[in-house]
Parts: structure tokens; sequence; C-alpha cells
């Protein structure tokens, strides 16, 4: 990883969290103008806390366990006081506080465990954009399940064509069903990865953008990455070339969510079938003691994918993979032709 690029998202995020700090500040003085009494419970909270950290700091006794005790009654009265004064101004009770764009790691890019500072999913999430999403993942605000427009999938049913009893619009709803179904949840180690297979223009790439924005806005990190760019950026970092990407190898393998777009169109060879199985069974087994998911893009009919990429690698996905088939008219073609 370029540390110059490291330094520059730091920047920016001390940028953004001491703005959200000075326009708390800003809320407080605007506040303290219409009622003084605000300014008098912030300085009492203040001291309270003070006086907590110093007796935390002393030996256990009947006292300190007292002492502790009514400053706790304290700072719970002067908080219901300063709460109600908001209420009454219709102000939210976090009103006064910096409204930081990460409430985990408070705009810093680091959050602290167990006497351990680690980065944030945020800042991995920014890292990500920059080395691999940028030019892979879509306009989120665009795709997501309330720009779903389930009107443009034909209600005609055509069982020879499409291979199926359902209309387009019929197994577009089973789809987005089981889409949200993998959302909701993604933390249970049960719930299946996802293998969308169909021709091109039938809406894959917007579901995978749906899932992708709805999963970002849960704190998880997404790196997309389409499967010829994704195994030529291995294959560089594997050998030392000098545009291979920061970590990418172990960004792959714990990344929360994996997605490998346009499987299928890469020059298969028996060094990227490995790789492929590689990542498929780490992020499978959980070898990095998280969860992780998969969704799989291709064009590829599933014995198709058996036929290249070898019966150990259909078999993972067979068993450990929620394959949706997209199928009916080309999604472009018809926006063409009502333009």
């Amino acid at each position: 990883m370029e540390i110059s690029v490291l330094k520059q998202i730091l920047n920016e995020y001390e940028l953004k969290r001491n703005n959200a700090i000075q326009q708390a500040e800003n809320r407080k003085r605007e506040l303290l103008s219409v009622n003084p009494r605000l300014s008098e419970i912030e300085i009492q909270l203040a001291n309270i806390s003070i006086k907590t950290a110093k007796l935390i700091l002393q030996s256990e006794t009947s006292e300190r366990t007292k002492l502790l005790t009514d400053l706790k009654k304290q700072s719970a009265e002067l908080i219901k006081e300063k709460n109600k004064f908001l209420k009454d101004l219709s102000k939210d009770t976090n009103y006064l506080k910096p409204h930081f764009e990460c409430k985990q790691c408070k705009d810093t890019g680091y959050v602290e465990k167990n006497g351990t500072s680690t980065m944030c999913h945020c800042l991995k999430q920014e890292l990500f954009n920059i080395y691999y999403n940028k030019s892979n993942i879509g306009n989120l605000q665009k795709e997501n399940f309330s720009k779903f427009n389930i009107s443009v999938f034909s209600s005609e049913k055509n069982p020879d064509a499409y291979k199926s009893k359902l209309s387009p619009r019929e197994n577009i709803e089973i789809i987005k069903d089981k889409a949200q179904n993998f959302i909701r949840d993604f933390d249970n180690p049960e719930e299946k990865n996802l293998l969308f297979t169909g021709n091109t223009g039938l809406g894959k790439t917007f579901m995978t953008n749906c899932i992708a924005n709805e999963l970002l806005s849960a704190g998880k990190t997404v790196l997309y990455q389409t499967a010829p760019v994704m195994f030529e950026e291995i294959i560089n970092a594997k050998f030392g070339k000098e545009n291979s990407k920061f970590d990418l190898m172990q960004n792959i393998l714990t990344s929360d969510l994996l997605i490998i777009d346009d499987l299928g169109t890469e020059h298969t060879s028996e060094l990227y079938i490995t790789e492929l199985f590689t990542i498929i069974n780490t992020r499978l087994l959980n070898q990095n003691n998280k969860i992780t998911k998969t969704i799989i893009s291709t064009n590829l009919r599933p014995d198709e994918i058996e036929k290249i990429y070898t019966t150990r690698i259909s078999s993972r996905i067979a068993g450990y993979y929620r394959i949706l088939r997209f199928f009916g008219e080309d999604l472009r073609f018809k926006k063409r032709k009502t333009d």
C-alpha cells in the first residue's frame, strides 16, 4: 500500500472529524444564547466525569462506592434536565454531540479494542474503493433497491425460450427476495453465497450493486473485482510486479463480501483455476475466523463452470452457493427501444 495514499485519506478524515466537532460547538453556542443553564450543566457533567475517573483509580472502599453512586445519580439528573431542554426545543438528544460519519471510529479511521488499534471498516472500504472498486462498482445511489423497477421485466411466460414456467418478472421477484434474505442473514454462517448466472443485460450487475449498497450501509467491507482483472492482479502480486495492488490476496480472502464479476471472460489457465479454488475454499472454510460471503456473477451455466473450472470448484458452488438464474429480454435493448 502506498503510504501517501493512506496519509491523504487520513488527512481527509481529520478534516472531516474536525468539521463535525466544530459544527457541534456551533450548535452548542447557539443553544447557550437561548438558555445559559445549558452551559452550567455541561460544566457540571465535565466535573463529575473528572471526579469519577479519580475515584475509579482509588482502592475499593464503602465510601468510594457511595461517592460513585452519588456521582452517577447526579450525572443522570443533569442529563435528564439537558435532554428535557433539548426536547422542548424539538432537538434530538444527540444534537449537541459531533455527528461523525462513522460512529464506530468517530472519523479517525481506527478503533481501539482490547488495547489494540485496528483499522476501521470505513477506512478499509476507502482503500478498497481506491485500489479495487473505483472502476467496477457502478453508481450505488442509482442502483439500489429503492430504484428497483419490476415493470421493466416482462410478465409474459415463454417456457421454450426461458426453460422455465416462470415469467422474467416472477423470476426476478424471487431473486430479489433471495438477495434481501442474503443481506438480512449475512452474519449467519448457514446463509449460502450467491451465484448469478445468465446472459448479459438481464440485471445481474444491478442486483449485485443493490446488495453491495445495502451491506456498505451496514458497515460491511465490499471488494468488487472482475475475474480477468482479479486473476491478473493476483499473478502480478504473486510474482512481485510493481503494479500489483496492496495486500491483494489477503484482502480478497478477508473482505466481508467479495464480488467476482464476469467469471468466464478471463483467459482460463491452470494457475487461474488454482487461485479461484483457493479463494472459494478459504472463504467457505472460514479460515480467517470471520464470516465472509461471496457473490459470483457469470454468463456461464453451472455445467459449463464444471467443464471449465473442474469438479472440485463446481461441487463447492453446488453445495455452498444459491444459484440464481436470470433470464428474459436484454434490458439494455428494451431501454433503447423506449428512449
